[in-house]
């Protein structure tokens, strides 16, 4: 290999043909450090194709299926997810599986019951979550890119602690046939990748109508683009709500406003301006996603999923087993979302919440009629301390930037921004249904601007580069 393909792009790593083992050789020495991937196949021969990595909630045959969850640990992959046999079918070869927070539930990748991944930046801190392992093992650069799912910024959120791009396409875009349901009206597949145009070159082959997805749309968008990064002329508000928004750390800011006026001197027009509805985004995705999840976890008994513990009936087996192998956070959002649908409090919480979707839907699209984009930070703070944050409300709110888009089901990209006391920050910006392909390329301008990236590609921590 006359190349190092950390230095290279996607399209670029793919024309080599030979780069699988040079990852899988990265995993075996670096993985230990991180807890990046839960599963890494083994090399029996040497691989063609081009190398990947995919969350632990997304099937592939002759790998386990856990959702890092104690109550899948055995569970192998039945069958391949579109988006693992499309990637298969251009060549692609699977890495391993990543690790994540419990059925995806979580900010921080500290809810996996196989314990939690480190950030690259600094191993005493969080990646972020849910999709902290895929995060991790493409900012280290233990596999060209990764997939996630994101349900309410678990692409996005850990892209940005890790200072990485992570994008969630507009919903129904990419299938989630064989993605293991957490939320099913927010569940999106989306690439962790070094930059937006890896991020194209990726949605160019897991996107498109699925049969075994009704909820996938036909739509005539190509990603198969060079994506350009003209800010000139476009359009970006930032709500006042996010700005205003009281956790929100005051270098973080400055590092956000810092990148927002780079955008203006580029020839973009940013305006401040209101979404009233924004600062409920929290309230309403923990009432909708664990009602969701509350339905969906309900077949993991012992029975047809999962270890059983013995008991004298069927309610006690499933409570034994459920209570054996559900991981605390996972309990607390089931028990939370059966509460919300029950008799007595659906319509003071669950029909209320719906209500409150459907306006923030409509005032997002009204802003994004007359803007281009919607600009915040992706996170309210850099990544905390394994440990350090012991509130589940406190992780909830870390969420706060990120929910909108996908109560609304419109494309979002995090791109990393810069850094505040050594650790990366991104900048989130969200488009209208279908802007996809738009959004990759205002992303593409900003990768320009910030000090995140090196030869079009974001910084790979010293510790990792060797």
């Amino acid at each position: 290999m006359t190349k190092n393909p950390l230095n290279l792009r996607l399209s670029e790593i793919i024309s080599l043909g030979d780069t699988y083992k040079f990852y899988k050789e990265r995993i075996d020495k670096y993985n230990n450090e991180l807890n990046a991937f839960l599963q890494a196949r083994t090399l029996s021969e040497e691989r063609q194709g081009f190398p990947y990595a995919i969350k632990d909630n997304i099937l592939a045959v002759g790998t386990r299926t856990t959702c890092a969850s104690r109550i899948l640990e055995n569970y192998d992959s039945p069958y391949d997810a579109t988006v693992t046999q499309k990637l298969n079918s251009k060549g692609g070869q699977l890495l391993g599986k990543t690790n994540m927070d419990e059925f995806a539930m979580g900010s921080s990748t500290e809810n996996s019951a196989f314990g939690p991944s480190r950030n690259p930046w600094d191993l005493n801190r969080i990646p972020g979550g849910s999709s902290g392992g895929s995060a991790a093992a493409v900012a280290a650069g233990l596999t060209p890119f990764a997939l996630g799912s994101d349900t309410g910024g678990s692409v996005r959120q850990p892209a940005s602690m890790c200072g990485i791009v992570g994008f969630k396409p507009t919903y129904g875009l990419v299938s989630r046939y064989g993605l293991v349901a957490f939320a099913s009206s927010l569940d999106q597949i989306g690439p962790m990748t070094r930059c937006s145009q890896d991020a194209a070159d990726v949605m160019s082959m897991i996107s498109g109508h699925d049969s075994c997805d009704s909820n996938t749309i036909r739509h005539s968008l190509s990603f198969d683009v060079s994506l350009r990064g003209y800010l000139k002329g476009l359009k970006f508000a930032i709500p006042s709500e996010m700005l205003s928004y009281p956790g929100l750390d005051e270098e973080v800011k400055e590092r956000f406003l810092s990148i927002t006026r780079d955008i203006e001197r580029s020839g973009a027009d940013v305006e401040v301006i209101s979404i009233p509805s924004v600062e409920y985004a929290v309230a309403t995705y923990y009432l909708i996603a664990p009602a969701e999840a509350s339905s969906n976890l309900s077949r993991y008994d012992g029975i047809r999923f999962g270890p059983r513990q013995q008991s004298e009936d069927y309610e006690g087996l499933t409570s034994k087993s459920r209570d054996r192998g559900f991981g605390k956070e996972v309990k607390r959002r089931i028990l939370l979302g059966t509460f919300t649908l029950s008799a007595t409090y659906y319509d003071a919480y669950y029909r209320k919440a719906l209500k409150t979707r459907r306006v923030m839907a409509g005032e997002l699209s009204k802003v994004l009629d007359e803007y281009d984009f919607i600009l915040n930070p992706s996170s309210p703070l850099v990544a905390p301390r394994i440990g350090e944050i012991t509130d589940p409300l406190a992780y909830y709110l870390m969420d706060i930037y990120t929910i909108p888009a996908n109560v609304a089901g419109l494309p979002s990209i995090s791109v990393p921004a810069g850094f505040v006391n050594g650790m990366p920050v991104g900048v989130l910006m969200t488009g209208k249904r279908f802007s996809d392909v738009s959004i990759l390329d205002a992303a593409k301008g900003i990768e320009d601007l910030s000090p995140s990236f090196s030869n079009g590609l974001a910084i790979i921590p010293e510790r990792w580069r060797e």
